[in-house]
């Protein structure tokens, strides 16, 4: 008989002794019962809730190239804690000619083994499912109290007593001038530069980027408000930037989120919407694009094409277009057909 074994663990707080220790089970149960491992497949901090497994997939990908016919786990619930995940997989690797045995449950064939086995990953789903119940009850109660639960530390607090976060005297600056020099004008790209060349880091001490301002002017965390999930809990922490600021740069975001598109509206299309492709014959619709010199380019483009909805036409020039009309020269490579609609214009 040959095997291959699979091992996995799905807290990335846990260790790779974790694995060693599954390996070292499942071989000792192998040379016991005169079977040869050929190979091991890992997952490491990956959950047996989802399927969504590297290591997993390819195994079950290999099953069917005959060259094992015994998936050997530690215990069931490495396999999966999906009690339909477990029959679904399972039945490929029937179908393979492949069984799962597990090293530390004495699972017997027959009518007894079958219910013990469904026992077993029955309850290896209410144990994760329970697990996961506990934790959000617990992170819910954190956060409720105002407590950090888990995951990065804005730049300006620090993690202090009570899992509560507390004003960094060091960084809190940082962010206090980042907010108020954007609000009063500034573009991210100065800002950016300005900060990298006093050799200033982000939490994570790497140099400053585009990114970090976009993330931290969203964060409402700066203006004391504390949300996990549903709940929302105004001054559940320290604030760093005033409310007023805050509105300041929200607003100056969004009105530079509006400006690409109101730069692209001034640029009259006369014959937009009023042309159709010779090739599958849908509207055209105007276009623009900036060249690595910087210059704006206006065309007009295929409204499925613009959509991958299948049409190859290229863009067609809109001064191009103009000059072609007016000379009334056509091309074999681009049929245009004007709409009635064009020609009571």
């Amino acid at each position: 008989m040959k095997a291959v074994i699979y091992a996995r663990y799905s807290d990335s707080h846990q260790r790779d002794e974790s694995i060693e220790g599954q390996i070292r089970e499942c071989t000792e149960y192998a040379k016991y019962n005169d079977i040869t491992i050929i190979g091991t497949y890992i997952d490491r901090a990956v959950s047996a809730k989802t399927d969504e497994r590297s290591e997993f997939q390819r195994m079950i990908r290999d099953s069917v190239k005959g060259l094992f016919n015994i998936v050997l786990v530690w215990k069931l619930d490495r396999f999966s804690r999906d009690r339909y995940d477990n029959a679904h997989y399972k039945r490929i690797l029937r179908k393979n000619g492949v069984k799962v045995i597990s090293a530390k449950e004495n699972i017997s064939e027959g009518p007894e083994g079958i219910i013990l086995e469904s026992m077993l990953e029955g309850m290896a789903e209410y144990y994760s499912a329970d697990l996961s119940q506990k934790i959000h009850r617990g992170q819910k109660e954190n956060a409720l109290k105002g407590k950090n639960n888990g995951g990065g530390i804005p730049l300006g607090y620090l993690l202090g007593d009570e899992q509560k976060l507390i004003i960094d005297p060091l960084t809190a600056p940082l962010v206090q001038e980042a907010f108020t020099r954007y609000a009063d004008g500034e573009t991210v790209k100065s800002i950016v530069e300005s900060f990298n060349e006093r050799g200033l880091k982000t939490r994570w001490n790497n140099p400053f980027s585009m990114n970090s301002f976009n993330v931290m002017f969203n964060n409402r965390k700066y203006i004391g408000e504390y949300k996990y999930q549903d709940v929302v809990i105004p001054g559940g922490v320290p604030a760093i930037i005033s409310d007023e600021v805050f509105n300041r740069v929200q607003e100056r975001k969004a009105k530079n989120k509006r400006a690409p598109s109101r730069a692209k509206a001034d640029e009259i299309y006369l014959l937009s919407t009023k042309l159709i492709c010779g090739d599958c014959e849908r509207l055209m619709v105007g276009e623009s694009g900036r060249s690595k010199t910087g210059k704006m380019h206006y065309y007009y483009k295929c409204g499925a094409a613009k959509r991958n909805k299948g049409c190859k036409k290229r863009l067609l020039k809109k001064i191009g277009l103009k000059s072609m009309l007016l000379s009334k020269r056509s091309t074999p490579y681009l049929t245009i057909k004007l709409l009635t609609k064009l020609q009571k214009n």
